[in-house]
């Protein structure tokens, strides 16, 4: 492998403005201390015009912004973005761009999708869909992924500390590279599209892991970013599926330890490791991330 970094970005779990401790009762009676994380709304304004309040942990509200609009197809990925102006008094963040920005008929043709809170996506992307060509030299090793699941699953984090969040992590071989954690895992697909944007990535090598299901709304997200390998420990949805095989992104679900199914795109994995040969995931990290 190469020498370029790993996690580039980290869950931060000992961050107090993300999670707090609260005390309780186990199903012993006894009393216990645990922690739970912070859900905070932020209203998004796409120049002069209010786009939708998010519940949120908090975390990279500039990502969450930009990825939001970029995956709402409200924003081009050559589009110029002059100011971004977050108020956390408020909780308002201001997106503004060197031309405004008409997107009410957009919003005539919302669908709302089956993600935490009100995940949207629009009607136009739907009908442009099957016309995205994701990389068909992007190769998935077996090896990487799990390597992949293996630093990623023992990596500190919010969903291990604290359960009830959903993780995504930008992927690249065997390396993590940017792992973002939020209520809600449209969010946090959001946050890495919005980090993607600023850093003028290439997507067409990458791979995306999720720690939630893989249902339609994850797939058009993945497809949006340019993204062809979606991976997650969850399973899959027939919708999530059927729109997978359609553009033709490798699809993995059930990903822990040295189990995984591939229900689409499985010319782009090449098996190159016994999985008897595979160390299988740990008992105690199971019980964690059921919370």
């Amino acid at each position: 492998m190469t020498d370029k970094p790993e996690f580039i970005i980290a869950p931060n779990p000992q961050d107090e403005m993300l999670s707090t401790s609260v005390s309780g009762f186990d199903h012993t009676g006894a009393k216990i201390d645990t922690r739970v994380v912070h859900e905070r709304a932020l209203t998004l304004y796409l120049n002069s015009q209010e786009v939708v309040t998010m519940m949120t942990i908090g975390d990279h509200p500039d990502l969450l912004a930009i990825g939001y609009l970029v995956n709402q197809n409200m924003l081009s990925k050559d589009e110029v973005i002059t100011e971004i102006e977050f108020d956390a008094d408020l909780e308002v963040i201001v997106v503004r761009t060197e031309v405004e920005t008409n997107f009410e008929g957009k919003m005539k043709k919302k669908i709302r999708t089956s993600g935490c809170a009100q995940g949207t996506v629009f009607g136009d992307i739907m009908d442009s869909f099957d016309k995205i060509k994701l990389s068909k030299k992007a190769t998935l090793k077996t090896s990487w992924l799990y390597e992949l699941t293996k630093k990623i699953n023992t990596v500190p984090s919010l969903y291990l500390e604290a359960g009830a969040i959903h993780g995504c992590v930008l992927c690249e071989e065997d390396r993590p590279l940017v792992y973002m954690e939020d209520v809600g895992r449209h969010n946090a697909v959001d946050k890495i599209a919005g980090w993607m944007f600023q850093n003028k990535t290439d997507a067409s090598n990458k791979i995306f892991y999720t720690t939630g299901r893989l249902t339609s709304e994850m797939v058009i997200k993945t497809v949006m970013m340019g993204i062809p390998i979606l991976v997650s420990r969850s399973g899959f949805t027939a919708s999530g599926v059927e729109l997978a095989r359609q553009v033709g992104l490798t699809l993995i679900g059930r990903a822990r330890g040295k189990r995984f199914i591939v229900l689409s795109g499985e010319d782009r994995i090449n098996f190159d490791i016994d999985p008897n040969t595979v160390i299988d995931e740990d008992k105690k990290h199971n019980r964690k991330a059921s919370k």
